[in-house]
């Protein structure tokens, strides 16, 4: 049985958006896409600030991104673990697939409530179909220093 659809909820197939995604970005940004899709991710971050780290979970879903959860944290770091369908496929099928776009939205997000500077790093694992990200920060990079 299929999950009925919310009312002013729009559904976008995948495959659309994998076209744009994984296609044409790659092929208008060549080589600098993943470091573009990584300050982009950081600059969508600052346009819709979030509040709660349920807040950062509900975003990853509403925005088709995946199911987001974390696996530990701890003082220097954060663990988060990406899922859905699409990441398992996009995984498998696409050697040059890359997740900057949620690694740079993730790292600023952080940044903002930490208020020290970090960096998300991508770990995708192909043969279980997830992305892992790791958030690193220093607590001597103050943002506002």
């Amino acid at each position: 049985m299929t999950e009925p659809i919310e009312p002013n909820k729009e559904v976008i197939p995948a495959f659309g958006y994998e076209l744009i995604r994984e296609e044409l970005l790659h092929d208008l940004l060549g080589k600098d896409a993943p470091d573009i899709l990584y300050w982009a991710g950081k600059r969508l971050a600052r346009k819709y600030p979030l509040e709660t780290e349920e807040d950062l979970f509900s975003f990853f879903i509403e925005a088709g991104w995946g199911n987001l959860t974390k696996n530990l944290e701890n003082k220097k770091e954060i663990q988060y673990e990406l899922t859905s369908e699409l990441i398992q496929k996009r995984c498998k099928e696409k050697a040059h697939a890359t997740f900057q776009l949620e690694a740079g939205f993730i790292a600023q997000q952080i940044e903002q409530k930490k208020e020290v500077i970090c960096e998300t790093f991508e770990h995708p694992r192909k043969k279980g179909g997830k992305v892992l990200f790791t958030v690193k920060w220093d607590k001597k990079d103050n943002i506002h220093t």
